[in-house]
């Protein structure tokens, strides 16, 4: 066994027999800096979340999970820091895009829709307001860079690069997640503006979605009481950093020492009442 990657919130660990174990830590990041204060069980709401989902959408689409039970794993990871935040998960041959679905005219999208630009390849006949809900979700793929930012791509980009039959089919397999976890969410008062998904191949070179999904961590959640169109909506993740971290002058500050407690407590507790409406507990 043997750690594969250690990232901004997630460590890997390859067991070299066609599974990995992923363990989701509190840690927090923003502006591309981990910060240096952990949020207090973050991680076991982010591995909540989307194990719920991962459940949810095994209908449409295989995924990585195999078990969240410690008794399944290695030894190693038998022990009380573990409960909660880990996996055990079929290793895949990973996909090099993010797929990313928008419900919502937000964000980038609707930084060129102003400009009258078309976004990666759409373009919108009527007119939109700043958040409002699409006709119809969209897709519009990123390559995963080694390092640095990831490049948005057009759809087609995407599919030229795969083949038309796996490009189409991851396509379809993202709209179909997102429409359905979207109406369980929106149902619990969260609106899923939009998210990220990745896929793999299995060795039967199936599709599987791996990492995480639908979490604050990878989706933008609004509250669905305080949605209104024509603005930014109040959001279900880690804004609340980043608004102390633009009022201190430290975002993107790598020299941060610490994230008052104030803070870590209120972002806590954004996290926590995401996972009490989506999972019910």
């Amino acid at each position: 066994m043997k750690k594969i990657i250690s990232g901004k919130v997630r460590e890997v660990y390859d067991l070299e027999d066609g599974r990995m174990v992923i363990v989701t830590t509190d840690r927090i990041s923003a502006f591309d800096v981990i910060l240096p204060t952990m949020i207090t069980d973050k991680g076991k709401v982010l591995n909540a979340l989307a194990n719920f989902w991962f459940d949810y959408t095994k209908d449409i689409v295989k995924n990585h999970m195999i078990s969240s039970d410690l008794k399944d794993m290695p030894l190693e990871f038998q022990k009380p820091e573990f409960e909660g935040r880990t996996i055990l998960v079929k290793k895949l041959k990973m996909i090099p895009y993010e797929v990313i679905v928008r419900g919502y005219m937000f964000g980038s999208m609707y930084e060129a829709y102003k400009k009258g630009e078309p976004f990666l390849g759409h373009k919108f006949d009527k007119e939109y307001k700043q958040a409002e809900k699409l006709d119809e979700p969209i897709v519009t793929p990123s390559t995963k860079a080694a390092e640095g930012h990831d490049i948005n791509v057009t759809l087609q980009y995407m599919k030229d690069d795969l083949g038309e039959e796996l490009g189409t089919k991851i396509e379809q397999a993202a709209l179909a997640i997102y429409k359905k976890c979207y109406e369980h969410a929106k149902a619990n008062g969260i609106i899923i503006a939009d998210t990220k998904f990745e896929f793999g191949l299995d060795e039967n070179g199936e599709l599987v979605l791996g990492d995480e999904v639908l979490t604050p961590d990878s989706s933008r959640f609004w509250d669905a009481s305080k949605y209104e169109v024509g603005g930014s909506p109040a959001s279900y993740d880690k804004q609340f950093v980043r608004d102390w971290l633009k009022e201190h002058n430290l975002a993107g500050d790598p020299n941060i020492k610490e994230i008052p407690a104030d803070v870590v407590a209120k972002t806590a507790a954004i996290y926590k009442e995401c996972q009490t409406r989506i999972c019910g507990k």
